[in-house]
């Protein structure tokens, strides 16, 4: 284990306790904010055993960006994989993908962000009110999709608080790095003492992003400091309707989201050359109710329902000599989901207080591959030309129970959850074949059968955990997690050719299900001027699935046929351990008319396979710094993050060097204009040519160039 890199983390993480020295150690009034996500529902994120980051008010404010990834990016332990910059997903721990759960005001979000690293989050970061952030291994309250962490985005839609007068909530931002625009509008209308109606409409447009040097990286090809095919249009709405009433309350609500982004492409203007983009919608329907004192013996239980409809083009322009052609829609993605989930809080049983839940989700994809005139040697049996995953449906029931009790040193909370997973693929009419460049075990192509069987996993999952009271102002949290996760859709059935992304997926039918054992120790100081959190984490995941390339006959890396500019990818299977700390700190050095603090944060993650490799994409170290401080109505924020190189890195994957991001904020709030704020904010003022190593697109996507925002905000009534 290299030990250079966690040593320069705990010399961080300590060093802001020396400035407790020149700070008073007066209380300090931290709003209680109560984690909705946590199925106890009264909980902050203190209260919590695992590691929860809360994102609300100001600070959600000022971290707001156009893609949730984008949002939670610098978080500590949370990094932002984007595929350009209509799509940003966040990476928890170096886990992305299906093994992180996006749940909209507690359910899925029921789109394939999850089937594909260029699909987006069908979720709008403007509309929340607060983002719940879980760290670290979560199957046991939400599922195999939970395995690297949760994030919650809770909007008002359900809110059953609300004031008897209109209520007015906006804001509009203009930045100039590619012309970007973003604006929102909500409304808050109470009908009678029990009943609300609530309204919101946003949108997001963008031009082709400025960035430092070139696109392609080593080489010289396309636009000089130019993102090219970067365009972004977003509009999103959504009504709902809250019934509220002693008895609790009852919410309807609808929402529709529409996207188009392009995928980044350098274009030279030289032959033939095609540039992507995809158009996404999403409807969706939700239930949410809450009832006091339901039946005997339990005094909360909470309805949660879901109904969503997804789909999604990949569509190419194609050019030849840099003049356009004819456009090509290579594949359509389709996704109805439905999911629901009951908590029922009990009564106190002895000194247990916990919560019993069932939650079920049904969820039917299909792909279709669209004939593009051109014979790429596929298509056999599922459409007339390649695809990426064959049509599935997927169902999931799961049982769980939590469980907490106080102690004479703090608390323990104790938890279980079962699952029943059943994967039922479409057969096909025949078997569908995959042409290689070259021969691998003696074979030219690569085949799926017609048929393949179902697939049903019980994943079962564990944990056990304390909270210890040092003292008054200090917690020690001791957690030990052995969770399940069963295989996504795409790693059992990917077979072809995904041409947004610009890859050849090989799934395994024969997967199994992958086993967590996580420890972890986290240590706080949750009051006065110093207040930090430091947590290390150990997990060690058998039957690991990964993608990896392979070795030809020859011992070439192995390409397909008619995509030699591709990556052939084939999902893999074998023991991993993943290690690492993450640290946040905040020191009140200065009170007074002109206060100042001083943030410190870092994360480190380290992840191996057990056969001597590394797994791919894995998060690089950060560390950064930040000062706050106001003189009357202006605030001022200065933020500098230091993202390391990563040379640990998977097979065949390039590195990427480290880079320096500096971002600022300036708020100005009015005496004369009440509830109004306006606003500058500054990213990358360096303009630094930086590439996310978490990123599938970092060889031929850098980081956005410096980017000045400029905009107000309002909040009327209420």
């Amino acid at each position: 284990m290299n030990k250079k890199p966690l040593a320069v983390l705990l010399t961080a993480a300590l060093s802001p306790m020396a400035s407790v020295v020149f700070a008073a150690e007066a209380p300090v009034d931290i709003p209680r904010l109560v984690v909705t996500s946590d199925p106890l529902g009264n909980r902050t994120a203190d209260e919590l055993i695992q590691p929860v980051t809360l994102l609300s008010g100001k600070e959600l404010d000022k971290k707001r960006a156009g893609t949730l990834g984008e949002t939670l990016d610098g978080m500590p332990g949370v990094h932002n994989a984007d595929f350009g910059q209509g799509v940003g997903r966040p990476v928890i721990r170096g886990l992305q993908g299906s093994r992180v759960q996006i749940l909209d005001d507690g359910l899925s979000t029921g789109d394939i962000s999850g089937e594909g690293a260029d699909h987006a989050i069908a979720l709008d970061p403007s509309r929340a009110e607060q983002i719940e952030v879980f760290r670290g291994p979560s199957t046991l309250l939400y599922g195999s999709g939970a395995a690297g962490g949760v994030v919650n985005v809770r909007s008002q839609r359900f809110n059953p608080e609300f004031g008897d007068e209109v209520r007015v909530q906006g804001d509009l931002a203009y930045g100039y790095n590619g012309d970007e625009r973003r604006g929102r509008l909500g409304l808050e209308l109470p009908a009678t003492d029990n009943l609300v109606f609530r309204a919101d409409i946003s949108g997001h447009q963008a031009n082709d992003f400025d960035i430092n040097g070139y696109q392609q990286r080593d080489s010289r090809d396309g636009r000089r400091n130019k993102l090219n095919n970067s365009e972004i249009e977003n509009h999103n709405h959504a009504l709902s309707a809250v019934y509220a009433d002693d008895w609790g309350f009852v919410g309807l609500g609808y929402s529709f989201f529409d996207s188009r982004y392009e995928i980044p492409t350098v274009l030279t203007g030289e032959h033939e050359e095609e540039l992507e983009f995809i158009r996404a919608k999403q409807d969706r329907f939700d239930l949410r109710s809450e009832f006091n004192n339901p039946v005997a013996g339990f005094e909360t239980a909470r309805f949660k329902l879901a109904h969503t409809r997804y789909r999604q083009q990949e569509i190419g322009d194609v050019y030849d000599d840099g003049l356009f052609e004819e456009r090509e829609t290579h594949a359509s993605f389709k996704n109805k989901e439905t999911e629901f989930r009951l908590e029922m809080v009990h009564d106190p049983i002895g000194l247990w207080q916990g919560v019993v839940g069932l939650q079920f989700n049904d969820r039917e994809f299909s792909s279709t591959a669209h004939d593009d005139g051109h014979d790429h040697g596929h298509g056999h049996g599922h459409s007339h030309g390649d695809f990426y995953i064959r049509n599935n449906d997927t169902r999931t029931w799961g049982l769980f129970v939590l469980e907490e009790r106080p102690t004479n040193f703090g608390r323990i909370e104790l938890a279980a959850r079962v699952e029943h997973v059943r994967s039922t693929p479409e057969a096909l009419h025949s078997g569908h074949h995959l042409h290689l460049e070259s021969d691998y075990q003696g074979s030219h192509a690569l085949d799926q059968d017609a048929d393949l069987s179902n697939r049903s996993f019980t994943p079962f999952s564990l944990s056990a955990g304390t909270i210890i009271e040092i003292d008054n102002t200090h917690h020690l949290r001791l957690a030990l997690t052995r969770s399940q996760r069963a295989p996504s859709p795409e790693q059992l059935y990917a077979f072809g050719y995904h041409h947004a992304a610009g890859t050849v997926e090989v799934g395994d039918p024969t997967l199994n299900k992958e086993t967590y054992t996580n420890f972890e120790v986290g240590f706080d100081r949750h009051q006065g001027a110093l207040r930090y959190d430091v947590t290390a984490f150990f997990n060690h995941v058998k039957d690991f699935v990964y993608l990896n390339s392979r070795l030809d006959d020859n011992g070439n890396i192995l390409l397909a046929e008619d995509h030699l500019n591709d990556h052939l990818l084939f999902n893999e299977q074998t023991n991993a351990r993943l290690y690492g700390i993450e640290f946040a700190s905040v020191a009140d050095v200065i009170e007074g008319p002109v206060p100042l603090s001083v943030r410190f944060s870092g994360d480190y993650v380290r992840g191996k396979l057990t056969d001597g490799g590394d797994i791919p994409r894995m998060s690089p170290m950060r560390l950064g710094i930040g000062l706050d401080t106001a003189y009357q109505n202006v605030s001022f924020s200065l933020d500098y993050q230091r993202v390391f190189k990563q040379n640990k890195t998977a097979a065949f994957e390039s590195n990427t060097s480290g880079y320096n991001l500096l971002s600022a904020d300036v708020i100005w709030s009015p005496s004369q204009l009440k509830s109004t704020q306006f606003f500058l904010k500054g990213v990358n003022l360096l303009n630094e040519e930086g590439r996310r190593h978490t990123s599938f697109r970092k060889d031929t996507a850098p980081i956005v160039g410096r980017t000045i925002y400029a905009g107000i905000r309002v909040d009327f009534g209420g």
